[in-house]
């Protein structure tokens, strides 16, 4: 159960996506329920789909209140479904899931150094005609001398059914404290199946051959061109506090998404 009590005067601020469904939805919402500033709401509705999910949390990270999310977009995994219908009864009902993202420090060809974090995944994909070549450390400790691939990517157990999933890596647990280190095409190693790896683990990359076999990184839509080292890590002094319906939260949506 959330922590919201007293459901009928819970301050709530609606945030949209700048679709027409979302931008009606809410103003729906608005003419029933009212519209909290955001420094003094209590719980955050986002309306939209996953990637307003994302945008949403990142912005607001800074508040720590529970987000809601009302899908008006098209995959909607992180979202419930709309209805303008005893919302404060649904967010006093809601199941809260915490998570922490992943923090990025990635370096560039040119020495600059940038920094990000991402919800989902990190992913370091090959900019060019030729594979990526990448050099695998985990706590300091070498793990992989090269791995030839289109890329590879660090995911959390929220992202783990996203594009983790779609590069044949596993479906983690919501409660799991591990990542899934994943290859994109691997080449050689090429049966290399991937690695399980604690959430407290520090992953490093370093691009091999950078200058000829250039290679990105990303993380929830922010990218870097032409990096030479990627450090990941579970950031766990930022949490991200997320409502579900009963019966309807990430775990059960884990669980089903492994039997389509």
């Amino acid at each position: 159960m959330s922590d919201i009590s007293h459901a009928q005067r819970v301050a709530i601020v609606f945030l949209a996506s700048r679709t027409q469904a979302a931008q009606d939805a809410r103003d729906a919402l608005i003419a029933r329920y009212g519209d909290a500033p955001l420094e003094t709401a209590e719980v955050i509705v986002a309306l939209g789909g996953d990637g307003f999910m994302l945008e949403t949390l990142h912005a607001t990270q800074a508040r720590d209140i529970p987000v809601y999310g009302m899908n008006r977009g098209t995959v909607g995994f992180l979202m419930n479904e709309f209805e303008t219908e005893d919302l404060p009864e649904r967010l006093a009902a809601a199941q809260e899931t915490v998570l922490n993202p992943l923090a990025l420090t990635a370096t560039t060809s040119s020495g600059r150094v940038h920094q990000a974090l991402a919800i989902n995944e990190v992913s370091l994909l090959r900019e060019g005609p030729q594979a990526a070549r990448l050099r695998i450390t985990v706590d300091g400790k070498l793990r992989m001398e090269e791995l030839v691939c289109d890329g590879a990517l660090i995911a959390t157990p929220a992202g783990s059914t996203a594009y983790n999933y779609s590069a044949h890596g596993p479906i983690l647990p919501i409660g799991a404290d591990v990542l899934a280190l994943t290859a994109v095409a691997a080449f050689r190693p090429r049966r290399w199946r991937g690695a399980l790896l604690p959430k407290a683990a520090t992953v490093r990359f370093d691009v091999l051959e950078a200058h000829k076999r250039p290679v990105m990184a990303e993380g929830d839509g922010q990218s870097v061109r032409d990096v030479v080292s990627v450090e990941i890590r579970s950031e766990t002094r930022v949490r991200h506090r997320l409502l579900f319906d009963p019966g309807h939260g990430l775990e059960e949506r884990l669980i089903r998404e492994q039997f389509f």
